[in-house]
């Protein structure tokens, strides 16, 4: 039967997943390195949207063609370093775009009984959007793709006691590594970040100053990284780089700034000034302002008096 157009191909193994590209058995069941040009099946329905029960770790080259991920298009010519956790909705948009490289799958299992299977939920990047992919520099490609070569090595020798530690080990280094490598990419694109941290607080002023906006509650990170064409988890971490605090800090920054302004300057009580932030109900306003400046609202505004 033919698949729907809308339907995405699910791969619950990466066996199955292996199959369906036209590729080698794996020869282990919970991970595999597969490099792009060992492609030999039709792909171009499995491009149109795809989700896996695995991590996967990718290097591209070179692709032609763009990528859907979420609600946006990206270009991913320039090639980079992608990070993808399960159950996420991949989507080329050219399916007979070409690309080299390789792409690491690895199914949670294989973590299991390692510490790794809870700290990888802390490496944010698996939360990150195609069009922000890691861009290696050539030294940075050394590390990282020696990494991956020594989980090859591991995976084309027969397997012994030792060879899961080996590989979760090497798992962990390109991990740690590209979380450097990341610091490193927010710290050379400050002058874009410093844009796109502009916008930010453009943004924020416009929502708070906006009668209506704040009707529909507090903006939340969701919001704003929609707004800026970015991930929320990307520009989290953006933001912590340039400016030491996370989005959701940034949001209630500007929400505190503004409570400041009403209670020294406007007449409304506090609940309504709570309301007016949109705030459900004037405890939890009270609450986060009283956490994040130390006072109470009433006690900041009769300071005034």
């Amino acid at each position: 039967m033919k698949k729907s157009a809308h339907t995405p191909y699910v791969f619950h193994s990466i066996a199955g997943m292996n199959r369906a590209l036209g590729m080698p058995e794996p020869q282990h069941p919970l991970i595999v390195l597969n490099d792009y040009k060992d492609i030999k099946g039709n792909v171009s329905d499995i491009a149109k949207g795809l989700i896996m029960d695995f991590y996967k770790i990718s290097y591209k080259k070179s692709l032609s063609g763009k990528i859907k991920y979420g609600q946006h298009h990206y270009d991913f010519r320039n090639g980079g370093l992608s990070f993808i956790s399960p159950n996420q909705l991949i989507a080329e948009d050219e399916s007979n775009g070409e690309c080299s490289g390789f792409t690491l799958l690895i199914h949670p299992d294989f973590f299991n009984g390692y510490a790794l299977a809870k700290s990888i939920k802390n490496y944010g990047f698996f939360s990150y959007s195609a069009n922000e992919a890691l861009q290696l520099t050539e030294k940075e490609k050394e590390t990282i793709f020696g990494a991956f070569k020594n989980i090859g090595d591991e995976l084309s020798q027969r397997l012994d006691h030792f060879s899961q530690d080996v590989m979760i080990s090497q798992i962990e280094l390109l991990l740690n590594y590209s979380n450097r490598f990341y610091n490193r990419q927010f710290l050379t694109q400050k002058a874009t970040h410093h844009s796109l941290l502009s916008q930010l607080e453009t943004l924020l002023e416009a929502y708070f100053n906006e009668s209506g906006g704040l009707k529909k509650g507090l903006p939340t990170v969701q919001y704003l990284a929609d707004q800026l064409y970015v991930s929320p988890g990307y520009l989290s971490d953006l933001l912590r780089n340039l400016t030491g605090l996370n989005a959701q800090q940034h949001i209630h920054q500007k929400l505190i700034e503004k409570a400041k302004t009403y209670l020294s300057t406007d007449r409304l009580s506090v609940a309504e000034i709570a309301y007016q932030l949109g705030f459900e109900h004037p405890q939890s306003f009270h609450k986060l302002f009283k956490r994040k400046t130390n006072t109470s609202p009433l006690e900041y505004r009769q300071s005034f008096n």
